[in-house]
């Protein structure tokens, strides 16, 4: 997800080099879930909480492939858009505000501080799930 409004504050979380081609980058949070950061082929970057929706796999250790993951435990495949697992599977995980500058990838400051700490499997949103 990016999102250029001027109310954020970014915080600088690595260079875009360092997320490979089809590959993730971990965030590391004190006492929270990780960010996991995804680099597309066409360079876009994406950000979600490390936690597949179906059973808490690490996202970051998945196939990315166009503008999806593929989570390493199920196999389910995992919008980097907006977190959500393709049909027929269901469910969401976070995500999170990212932009790209000058080959620097910054994510919300706010977001990295206040967004699913300590998120549980059950945390992660159940697509049409009553709160």
């Amino acid at each position: 997800m990016n999102d250029d409004r001027p109310d954020r504050r970014w915080t600088l979380v690595c260079r875009l080099s360092d997320i490979p081609r089809l590959g993730s980058r971990r965030v590391h949070r004190d006492g929270a879930v990780e960010v996991a950061l995804f680099r597309a082929a066409d360079d876009h970057v994406f950000a979600l909480l490390d936690r597949c929706p179906h059973k808490g796999g690490p996202l970051s250790q998945g196939i990315v492939f166009g503008q999806n993951v593929a989570c390493p435990l199920h196999n389910w495949t995992i919008q980097l858009s907006d977190g959500c697992a393709k049909e027929p599977d269901e469910g969401c995980t976070v995500p999170f505000a990212v932009k790209v500058e000058d080959k620097q990838v910054y994510l919300d400051a706010d977001e990295l501080s206040t967004l699913a700490l300590a998120a549980p499997v059950s945390a992660v949103v159940k697509v049409g799930a009553v709160a």
